[in-house]
């Protein structure tokens, strides 16, 4: 597992990785725009990601299920934009997020040819096909007009602005996330994110994830869904500031 800290804008540090490690390694998962960090990758991480893994010949999977959710107009990088990416691993997308098919578990994988062989391979003895009309009806979500993926990032971003702003205005110290539909907020002196997220659903009734359960480099954290209305995600904010905590 790779720490992922606020101080390096939730990108991995090459640096902390120790060579036994790096070499014995043989496959690296990430995801950006990140669960549940939200943090976004940038061109630069991704050469740092090719390079290293070309040094220490680590196949590369980068999951960009969200990476049709950026804000403040910048659009996620892909990982296959970067130079040498193809070469080096593979980039796995779902129609999930981005056309709000959860659960109809179609997506696909794009990059380097040996290993999509492979995955090939892999899908012809674990399954016989996907259903035909989730086939249709992720060719017709493709293909068709985009209108409805830039709707759906600026409904996240007007959730985000209106749950971020309450959540400041109540005197928390929280970041706005860049992408993805999750906030990734510190929780108060005194508290650990299990303890917190106890509290606000016992003295708000807001409901929240302990950073606990993502792992250790999680604690400290809690995280929030934009899956709701603005309405009620200000509801939630103003419930937090009758707390008086902040």
């Amino acid at each position: 597992m790779m720490a992922l800290k606020e101080e390096n804008d939730f990108l991995v540090d090459y640096n902390e990785i120790d060579k036994e490690t790096a070499d014995r390694a043989k496959l690296m998962f990430l995801n950006y725009p990140n669960n549940p960090t939200a943090g976004v990758a940038t061109p630069q991480f991704f050469k740092e990601t090719v390079d290293f893994a070309k040094k220490h010949d680590i196949l590369v999977v980068h999951d960009f299920a969200y990476g049709a959710i950026g804000f403040d107009g910048e659009k996620p990088v892909s990982y296959l934009q970067t130079h040498g990416a193809k070469e080096q691993g593979i980039e796995i997308y779902t129609l999930s997020k981005t056309y709000n098919m959860a659960g109809w578990r179609v997506g696909f994988a794009i990059g380097n040819e040996s290993v999509i062989e492979s995955i090939n391979l892999l899908q012809d003895h674990f399954y016989v096909s996907l259903f035909p009309a989730v086939q249709e009806a992720a060719a017709k979500a493709l293909l068709g007009a985009q209108d409805c993926v830039r709707e759906l990032a600026d409904m996240y971003e007007k959730r985000r602005n209106v749950f971020i702003s309450g959540l400041q205005e109540l005197g928390w110290d929280v970041k706005a996330p860049r992408g993805s539909f999750f906030c990734w907020l510190p929780v108060p002196e005194g508290h650990t994110s299990e303890s917190f997220a106890d509290y606000l659903l016992k003295e708000a009734h807001v409901v929240v994830a302990p950073g606990i359960g993502f792992g250790k480099e999680g604690e400290g954290y809690v995280r929030v869904g934009l899956l709701t209305d603005e309405e009620r995600l200000k509801e939630a904010a103003d419930r937090i500031r009758a707390l008086n905590i902040f």
